[in-house]
């Protein structure tokens, strides 16, 4: 049991200054405007697939996903097949949607749609708060994690995470942040897959006993495991699929650091492609990890337990202490890599809508491309630092549970959001009215149900939310029109729209006002 060395500690400063050198190589033409927040059209579809995936995959996924198999069980490995509902969804409805309608932001459909530029700032307000609380955390925690293993100080570890991370999302816009994402989510599938192969090795049986203990001790699945329940409102396999699906494309479709990559492309070709190259990547590595958990059950139960061995630190204590020098440096550059990722996406997808959601549509006049790139610098810098001053405020203790619950409601939220993004695509008559009016009554019955001590499972929250923002949104969008004699029908920003002719936003916007049935806010 090595631990960490110098030699780690050097491959760790190289990786982090290739990091940097990468990022500002690829910043180094002057892009402004949409540019900055959409790309320059060069990047390739793998890259962007990629980048989704760093994106999705937190470091807390990181260390979480091979503990819950070590501790237990595969049953969380099926909310990774919520994929196989989300990603065909979201490739037959919505993308093809926002490539016509050529958006710029996740909620700048909603605008296009429902003519409503309080409904695309409220949107983008709630993806703010909710993802500037969600980067401080994961800066937090996988360098607590960190500093456990390295005997780095973690205030250290989270200023040069967030240092880095601003430099080249502040110079190089999203085209910077895109093939970083791509760097460091290649530096993940390698460093993963090496730990797989060399964990099976050092197993007494290698791969066949760790199968052996899907049957032997039920480490797929326990027996008593309900794969279907009636009520669908309760804990099953089934439910765990398809509710995670939902989650999955509410992220897809509402949340903006993920539309962001769909943006830098209309080709549809491209962005299928894009979709499913994320698919393989995310069912592969999740896979991927939950064999290195259920190998580690096996390996130390057949070796001496690891320093820090706490279920979430189980797979970082084992690169630390079992991994040869030099490759424990490189696995825990990966985990700092899915923070990196996740932490840079955020600060640009924040950027883009604070600039184009907020400011651009509160503006009196219309902001050049200069204007809107150096707001979008000035809010990834400000944000940035923000995020990690609350992370080292997290990391000294005393406000982790107040802060974690404010971040878990604020997530709760914005997956509601995803309830009127399906009314907007798939109901032509919906209007303003009912969106507010979905939109509020969702909120209302999340929140009680989970604050209020409901029975029902956190896989069906998506379920219920849509469900109770089109029983809502629907009938209001009727009594709307009948009560003010509107006629909503917004057929060109829907599923059944005809897109032979690509439009452009502006004159999407124009046709979109008669549309929307009520009055722009």
């Amino acid at each position: 049991m090595q631990g960490f060395t110098v030699i780690d500690l050097i491959i760790l400063v190289v990786y982090l200054g290739a990091v940097l050198v990468a990022g500002l190589f690829f910043a180094k033409k002057d892009m402004k405007g949409k540019e900055y927040f959409k790309g320059d059209g060069t990047i390739p579809w793998w890259v962007t697939s990629v980048s989704i995936f760093a994106t999705l995959l937190s470091p807390i996924s990181f260390l979480s996903l091979a503990g819950n198999s070590y501790a237990g069980t595969w049953l969380m490995w099926f909310a990774q097949l919520g994929m196989l509902i989300a990603i065909p969804l979201a490739i037959r409805f919505f993308l093809p949607v926002y490539a016509k309608l050529d958006i710029d932001t996740a909620y700048h459909y909603l605008e296009l749609r429902f003519g409503s530029k309080a409904l695309r700032v409220l949107g983008a307000l709630m993806f703010i708060v909710y993802q500037v609380g969600r980067m401080s955390i994961i800066m937090y925690l996988p360098c607590m994690v960190l500093a456990s293993l390295t005997n780095i100080n973690v205030n250290i570890l989270i200023l040069i995470m967030g240092v880095i991370a601003i430099i080249y999302s502040y110079s190089g816009g999203l085209k910077s942040v895109l093939w970083t994402d791509f760097i460091q989510g290649s530096v993940l599938i390698v460093g993963i897959v090496f730990a797989l192969i060399y964990l099976m090795s050092s197993i007494d049986g290698g791969i066949g006993a760790v199968f052996n203990s899907f049957w032997t001790e039920h480490k797929f699945l326990m027996p008593d495991q309900p794969i279907f329940d009636a009520n669908i409102l309760r804990d099953s396999v089934f439910l765990m699929i398809f509710g995670a699906g939902l989650n999955t494309l509410g992220s897809y479709v509402s949340s903006q650091d993920i539309v962001q990559r769909f943006t830098t492309t209309t080709d549809t070709k491209q962005l299928n492609k894009m979709m499913r190259g994320n698919g393989i990547l995310s069912i592969g590595l999740a896979t991927v990890f939950y064999l290195i958990g259920t190998g580690l059950y096996v390996f130390y139960q057949q070796n001496p337990l690891p320093p820090a061995a706490a279920q979430d630190q189980i797979f970082a204590s084992y690169i630390a202490f079992e991994l040869p020098v030099g490759i424990t440096g490189l696995l825990l550059a990966a985990i700092y890599a899915a923070a990196q990722s996740t932490l840079s996406t955020g600060l640009n997808s924040v950027a883009s809508s604070w600039a184009l959601d907020i400011q651009s549509r509160l503006s009196k006049k219309e902001l050049s491309f200069e204007k809107q790139t150096r707001i979008g610098q000035y809010v990834s810098l400000f944000v940035g630092i923000f995020s990690i001053v609350v992370a080292i405020v997290l990391a000294q203790g005393g406000v982790t549970s107040a802060y974690e619950w404010f971040n878990g409601f604020m997530g709760l939220v914005l997956g509601i959001l995803v309830g009127i993004f399906i009314l907007g695509v798939f109901f032509r008559k919906a209007n303003t009215c009912g969106a507010f009016a979905g939109f509020i009554a969702s909120t209302v019955v999340m929140v009680a149900i989970k604050y209020g001590g409901a029975d029902v499972s956190i896989w069906s929250y998506s379920l219920i939310s849509i469900a109770v923002c089109l029983a809502v949104g629907l009938p209001a969008s009727w009594i709307y029109d009948k009560v003010t004699g509107h006629v909503s029908d917004a057929p060109a920003f829907t599923v059944y729209g005809d897109f032979r002719k690509k439009k452009t936003a502006d004159n999407v916007q124009s046709i979109s006002r008669p549309a929307a049935g009520g009055n722009a806010a």
